[in-house]
């Protein structure tokens, strides 16, 4: 108790606590001679005490105090200070030695305390890599390093790579496994590793479409019973069984996994059951897939799920639960912020920099596209359902608005407000006006809503052919949203069907401006550059569109349209064939191929292209005439005849082909049967001179004596057209006459007086021939412009006069025979297949050739150019 003291009321509490060891007194340092020369001596070394025998005391040192005065310090016990030299040897101080201090160390020694004085470090003993536990290391770490390589690869889509890599770490741990049990040390085996390596190559195996590799390797993971939770695995084998489209065994696979997940993880089992529901929807078994789906939807509802639930009562046709299951669908929770929470405020700037931060990020994207895909499902079953669910569309339609309304979706109410109306165009209703009707409705609306209502109406009145109303509501919809692409669309549609492509070219660059996606508009612009001549910009613009849409035939067509106006058709016939690559049926890009390897003199490319195009569409008549050029010229008739005879059903009218049917015959030495079709031709055309010119001819040739009846016929036809010639001349001479004197000053340019058409000596081909023939004896024969001859003949004519005067009394090829039309007869004579072989000499082949009829008086040397 003596050293007990009790506190005493005078007594100062706080008493002593300015007082401090005065070891700690900085201010004083400088007035310490001994800490003075330490610092100045090497090592921070102490000058040697004046103690001469271990355990005397050493001398004392005066400290400053906290009250001025000097206090003077011995060390404890009487020993002498850590570091004092005795005998000429120093102390070692204890506390530092890790420092670099050692006995051993003299005054006067250098300060090295991290040892770099005594040289390098000896190298590191190196690792002994011959033990069977170093080469254990070695490869678990090259089988790790496989698997790692592996995934990477799957990851940048090298599939075949990636199951390289799985297949070398399966061999790599098998040897791993072999090599534990030389060591003796087989219960040390990584499973873990195992079930890796088993898992990866599994997993590259399905990747790669190897199903039954990779059934095997789960087979192997599964059976064995060291691997823990490996019965999950059944859910990627029943997978694989869906893709093989066994879908019982995937279902037996899936209830198996269910089977063994416990109720702990739950999602996996909503999964699980959900992928059995679409299983039993593949297998057409709907009450089961709804079983599962509506336990998904009282568990867990989601927007799949309850999309998938509506389309079973769709397909079995429940009018009630249809409706039942759309409300649940659309009562769906999605789980995401609205979307205020990502506006600004103006008075928090911290939290504006926060919401652009997140306003943008990851997850706010995830939220977009949950909400995306939920309107995506239920504007599908609003559309799908709306027809079923009453006994009007219309009123079906409407009680999923009212619903949609009533839900978290309203601004959806709207778009399903449009979409009927655009259900009512693709049921062809636009004609009822109900569409227009509910698209006018929209006029007051919201300025969003209103510029799509406007956009559809605009679309609508120009389908229509109605381009003022078009025009109008294309302004609409464009004043009500500038920034609408679609509208901008439209107006430059409008201004393009009245052919101010200037103007058109201007709203479709701004529509490309608001959305440089806008592939209706790039497209557009680039037909208005055609139209304006201007090919290379056109052609950019559909080069940059085909970058957007690769597989599109429209855009190769356009390309290689431009490449033949550009005089490249090497470039065009590359895109044709791109272009028949992605449609190998469309016939008139495979015709189009056959014309540009006709211009490049290729006739064999041609003509396969050709016939390509006549297998998927026998009835365009160029092709066909063409085919029956073709085998004409390589001495095919028979071949050919089967082509003017479609010609002949497509155009019956056209007498020309029935003539070339007949030539056909008469050229392959089927003399009878040409004679028959001359004769039915004479029956249905009985005034045309080339049918009773080659009946003549036959008949002479056959000595038949009916020759001599189908001479004087066509001695008749021939006057009748001589005369009519004449009236024609003297009534287009008089016309003629009046016109030059009341045009003084255009003398020489008295309108209705041609030229006479020239004749040039050329060796003509089959080509030239069949197109003579399409001039010479198809539709009704206009007034010659100038007969080039007098009425009178005569056998001296020249063969030049004669073919001259033919060919321009010769109608065009395009318009329909009209046997009660006024027709003009022409005396000359043209076979258009070319000489015959020789035939015998009649007294009527004389009389015929006396009247200018023969066949030597014009040969295949003089044609029309």
């Amino acid at each position: 108790m003596e050293h007990v003291h009790l506190a005493v009321e005078e007594d100062d509490l706080y008493s002593g606590y300015n007082d401090y060891n005065p070891t700690f007194d900085s201010e004083e340092l400088e007035n310490d001679v001994g800490f003075q020369q330490a610092v100045r001596t090497s090592h921070g070394r102490r000058p040697p005490m004046t103690a001469k025998f271990p355990g005397t005391p050493i001398g004392p040192r005066s400290l400053a105090s906290s009250f001025g005065a000097r206090l003077h310090m011995a060390s404890s016990m009487g020993r002498p200070m850590t570091g004092a030299v005795q005998d000429g040897s120093a102390r070692p101080m204890t506390a530092v030695k890790a420092a670099g201090y050692t006995s051993s160390l003299s005054r006067g020694s250098a300060f090295d305390p991290l040892g770099q004085s005594r040289g390098p470090a000896p190298a590191l003993e190196a690792k002994n890599e011959d033990t069977p536990e170093e080469k254990i290391k070695i490869l678990e770490k090259k089988v790790n390093d496989l698997i790692e390589e592996s995934c990477m690869a799957q990851s940048m889509g090298a599939l075949q790579v990636a199951l390289e890599k799985a297949k070398e770490a399966g061999r790599k741990e098998r040897a791993l496994v072999r090599q534990r049990e030389q060591s003796g040390s087989a219960d040390h085996i990584n499973l873990d590793l195992t079930y890796s390596v088993l898992l990866n190559l599994a997993n590259q195996y399905t990747n790669n479409e190897m199903y039954p590799e990779a059934l095997n390797s789960y087979q192997i993971i599964v059976k064995n019973k060291m691997f823990s939770n490996a019965g999950r695995l059944k859910v990627n084998m029943a997978n694989i069984y869906f893709k093989q489209k066994n879908y019982p065994k995937a279902i037996k696979f899936y209830r198996m996994a269910l089977d063994q997940i416990t109720n702990a993880h739950k999602e996996m089992r909503i999964k699980i059951m959900q992928n059995i529901g679409v299983v039993f929807i593949c297998m057409g078994q709907y009450t089961d897939a709804i079983t599962s789906f509506e336990h998904i939807m009282s568990e867990s509802p989601n927007i799949k799920t309850g999309f998938n639930l509506i389309l079973c009562y769709y397909a079995i046709g429940d009018r009630e639960r249809m409706k039942k299951a759309f409300q649940k669908l659309i009562s769906v929770p999605l789980g995401i912020d609205d979307e205020d929470k990502y506006i600004p405020s103006n008075e928090d700037t911290s939290s504006n920099m926060v919401i652009e931060a997140i306003k943008n990020d990851k997850l706010h994207q995830m939220e977009r596209d949950l909400k995306t895909l939920a309107e995506k499902y239920i504007m599908t079953a609003a559309k799908l359902i709306a027809p079923a669910i009453e006994t009007l569309f219309a009123t079906g339609f409407d009680w999923c608005v009212d619903m949609v309304k009533s839900s978290q979706y309203v601004e959806l109410a709207n778009d399903l407000e449009i979409n009927k109306a655009i259900t009512y165009l693709r049921q062809k209703d636009f004609k009822q006006v109900r569409a227009v009707e509910t698209l006018k409705a929209f006029e007051k609306k919201d300025s969003r809503v209103k510029s799509a209502a406007a956009t559809n109406l605009s679309f609508l009145y120009f389908l229509e052919k109605d381009y003022d109303q078009a025009d109008r509501y294309a302004d609409l919809a464009m004043n009500a949203d500038r920034y609408n692409p679609a509208a901008l669309i439209n107006k430059g549609n409008t201004v393009f069907v009245k052919q101010d492509y200037e103007k058109a070219a201007e709203f479709y660059k701004e529509a490309l401006r608001n959305d440089s996606s806008c592939t209706e508009g790039l497209y557009n612009l680039g037909l208005t550059y055609q139209r304006l001549n201007r090919l290379e910009e056109a052609l950019d613009c559909f080069l940059k569109l085909h970058a957007i849409l690769r597989n599109s035939s429209q855009v190769m067509y356009q390309l290689a349209s431009l490449y033949e106006l550009l005089e490249n058709p090497e470039q065009a016939i590359e895109w044709l064939m791109q272009v028949i690559s992605v449609t190998p049926t469309d016939a008139q890009a495979l015709a189009k191929l056959g014309e540009l390897h006709d211009g490049e003199g290729d006739k064999s490319q041609a003509f396969q292209y050709y016939y390509e195009s006549f297998r998927y569409f026998p009835s365009n008549i160029h092709v066909i005439e063409w085919l029956g050029a073709y085998y004409i010229e390589t001495q095919f008739c028979e071949k050919a005849i089967q082509y003017f005879e479609r010609a002949t059903l497509i155009q019956p009218t056209q007498v020309k082909w029935q003539l070339m049917v007949a030539s056909c015959y008469r050229r392959s030495g089927n003399s009878q049967k040409a004679l028959e079709t001359y004769k039915e031709i004479h029956r249905k055309f009985p005034e045309n001179v080339e049918c009773l010119r080659f009946l003549v001819r036959l008949c002479t040739d056959m000595q038949l004596k009916e020759a001599q009846d189908y001479a004087t016929k066509l001695k008749k036809v021939e006057k009748m057209k001589e005369i009519r010639e004449q009236r024609i001349k003297s009534g287009r001479e008089g016309s003629a006459r009046s016109r030059r004197e009341g045009r003084e000053s255009s003398a020489g340019s008295a309108a209705g007086i041609s030229t006479p058409v020239l004749i040039s000596p050329k060796k003509s081909s089959v080509m030239d021939e069949v197109k003579a023939v399409s001039q010479s004896e198809s539709k009704h024969f206009s007034p010659l412009l100038d007969s080039g001859r007098d009425s009178g003949r005569s056998s001296s004519s020249t063969k030049g006069e004669r073919l001259s005067a033919k060919m321009r009394s010769l109608p065009g090829s395009n318009e329909p025979y009209e046997a009660s039309s006024p027709k003009e007869l022409d005396a000359s004579y043209v076979d258009p297949l070319g000489p015959q072989m020789d035939r015998p000499k009649t007294g009527v082949k004389k009389r015929v050739e006396d009247d200018d009829f023969a066949d030597e008086e014009l040969g295949d040397d003089l044609l029309p150019e």
